[in-house]
């Protein structure tokens, strides 16, 4: 799917929900980059399509502020893979993203119900 293609998401805000959309992955278990671009592709129902380039410098940054872990190891056919984990801190951040977010989409929603109405 092309970046201009009618049903893309923008970049900027794909750029914004990085954040929260890879700590929510990572709250479910640990898991590697692949598997993360995998998830998104199917959870968003292909809408957004990540690249590594796009993935591992978000991985690369949550890191950095200690809201991910990382580790090497072998995946089952014995390939060298880095896997990635939430931490802690990492679990305070995603509840404080996921409040914003439902509040900006709560807003939107209900912006959404007063276009179709007369008295907005």
């Amino acid at each position: 799917m092309s970046a201009d293609a009618p049903d893309a998401v923008p970049k900027d805000l794909v750029a914004a929900s990085s954040k929260p959309i890879v700590l929510s992955i990572l709250a479910k278990g640990e898991t590697y980059g692949y598997e993360i671009i995998q998830k998104v592709r199917v959870l968003s129902r292909e809408r957004l399509q990540w690249t590594d380039g796009m993935l591992y410098p978000v991985l690369h940054r949550l890191e950095r502020a200690g809201l991910v872990d990382s580790r090497w190891g072998e995946s089952e056919s014995g390939r060298r893979r880095k896997y990635y984990r939430i931490t802690t801190a990492g679990r305070a951040v995603l509840a404080r993203e996921l409040e914003h977010w439902t509040a900006v989409d709560s807003t939107l929603a209900l912006l959404r119900e007063c276009l179709a109405c007369t008295s907005f």
